[in-house]
């Protein structure tokens, strides 16, 4: 299913740089696949598509990754009406610094 994750990003230095695991899927938890990461241009949240069986492992994953620097909220996408692919474009995140 695909979890759509929040981030209200409380200090842009440590989130973007702890952040970096979770864009790579480095150490992710098993079925835990990252799809895309949307910035806002102002680097103050940030929006995920995430593939998973279930909401959990990608919120303690993310709870565990960014720590103190984010507010999370990780939620089931929609259904039918989700996402099927990568938007032409989306398919690598670029280099971001705060």
């Amino acid at each position: 299913m695909y979890i759509v994750a929040h981030h209200r990003i409380k200090n842009p230095e440590a989130a973007f740089q702890r952040g970096r695991q979770l864009i790579s899927g480095e150490r992710a938890p098993e079925g835990v696949k990252v799809l895309q990461f949307h910035p806002s241009q102002d680097l103050t949240e940030v929006t995920c598509l995430w593939e998973s069986d279930a909401v959990a492992p990608v919120q303690g994953w993310v709870d565990s990754v960014l720590g103190d620097a984010s507010e999370n909220h990780c939620y089931p996408g929609g259904g039918g009406a989700g996402v099927r692919r990568a938007a032409p474009g989306l398919a690598a995140a670029r280099a971001l610094t705060p």
